[in-house]
């Protein structure tokens, strides 16, 4: 097939392209205003309103000038044969022309979607967004870009006390962080020391409105963000254990080293153990939660062992540990409620939006993150009140 014919083929979808792209119409007189600079000299022809006159060289079967616009056909044949000059004088880029055409396309496709996207039923989610069969109504279908992700905080749907619990319980954090550690009586140590717990609350609480915020963006975008946070969980029992260990053995140098270093070491298991990719899968449920709570209960091993070196009575005043307590029982309170998905185990469609039982346990996270802030401030409170420590025997710094 010569070149001639395979541009006759090339002009057909041209064509069709121009009128889909509103580079001409028939109904008008003239060729848009987005038409190449090769075609100029066509759209002076047409919008002369001249009487038809044949060139020299015709023999009258050819096409008149526009002056005929009622005849589409003859509109046709002219346009062809200028877009045949046009190729065939390389003056038209058809390839660049439908490229551009897609672009369009996609992003017109792109802003309806994200302006127009309602919320689904659970059976019409893709496999990678069902993890609750609970939650019936209400979920989010997958958004096409991180800004419709982030827009869709501001609407009402499945994920939206999820992401405005844990994302104003950041805030919370970042204010209290900055008004405590911007104190000028706070020694730099005193400071790393507390550092660390608001690093790990202010990650964790963070990480998890992100991801509760960009999960229903791709399969891909999912597993990465729920990997963040299951590593900022970890983090925030990491921190945690820092300023009550270090305040509980504040004068016996062994055990708080020891013990800290068993946290490090766990606590970086967990993380390990989160970037499985089949860790967040939604029938590993109990395993997340058995983890956490495993992690978070071997604070009870230091808590015993300060109170029979201490007694029971300094326990409770020095170590705070009824806060701790309390602490504790409000994360395995929670994680209880995580795994069983209660309530919404017992009322099937009627929990989709507001009480399920993840927002219950964000709320009761929140809970025990300021419960454990108030616990260790008042151990720091008695450390200043005291002062340093004495001396300690060697069997002060046995284990």
């Amino acid at each position: 097939m010569s070149d001639y014919e395979d541009a006759i083929e090339s002009l057909d979808d041209a064509t069709l392209g121009l009128r889909h792209r509103s580079l001409w119409d028939p109904d008008r007189d003239s060729l848009g205003s987005e038409i190449v600079p090769g075609l100029r000299e066509v759209s002076q022809l047409l919008d002369d309103d001249d009487s038809s006159v044949l060139t020299e060289g015709d023999d009258g079967v050819g096409c008149p000038l526009p002056s005929t616009p009622e005849d589409e056909h003859l509109l046709d044949c002219e346009i062809n044969e200028v877009l045949k000059a046009g190729v065939l004088s390389d003056e038209i880029d058809l390839s660049a022309l439908a490229h551009t055409a897609a672009e369009q396309a996609e992003e017109f496709v792109r802003k309806v979607w994200e302006a127009s996207w309602k919320v689904c039923h659970f059976r019409n989610l893709p496999q990678w967004l069902q993890d609750n069969d609970y939650l019936h109504a209400g979920h989010r279908p997958p958004l096409p870009s991180f800004y419709a992700c982030f827009k869709s905080i501001f609407r009402i749907h499945t994920e939206t006390g999820n992401i405005w619990t844990h994302l104003l319980g950041c805030v919370a954090f970042i204010g209290v962080a900055t008004y405590f550690l911007s104190q000028p009586t706070m020694t730099l140590e005193e400071k790393l020391v507390f550092g660390a717990f608001f690093v790990g609350a202010i990650v964790c609480l963070g990480m998890s409105s992100a991801f509760h915020t960009v999960h229903c963006h791709s399969e891909c975008v999912g597993k990465l963000f729920s990997k963040l946070d299951y590593c900022g969980i970890a983090m925030l029992i990491m921190g945690s254990f820092v300023p009550w260990l270090y305040y509980g053995f504040y004068c016996h140098f062994q055990p708080k080293l020891i013990y800290l270093s068993v946290v490090t070491c766990l606590g970086v298991s967990s993380i390990v153990v989160s970037l499985w990719d089949r860790f967040s899968e939604p029938k590993y449920r109990a395993l997340r939660a058995g983890v956490f709570m495993t992690f978070g209960l071997s604070g009870v091993v230091p808590a015993v062992h300060y109170a029979i070196s201490e007694g029971w009575f300094n326990a409770i005043s020095r170590a705070s540990l009824g806060w701790l307590i309390l602490m504790g029982g409000l994360y395995i309170l929670g994680a209880m409620f995580y795994a069983l998905r209660v309530p919404e185990r017992f009322f099937p469609g009627k929990c989709d939006i507001w009480f399920q039982s993840h927002q219950i346990f964000h709320v009761l996270v929140i809970a025990a993150a300021f419960v454990h802030y108030h616990g260790i401030t008042e151990m720091a409170m008695y450390r200043m009140t005291v002062g340093e420590c004495t001396t300690p025997d060697k069997s002060a710094l046995a284990f």
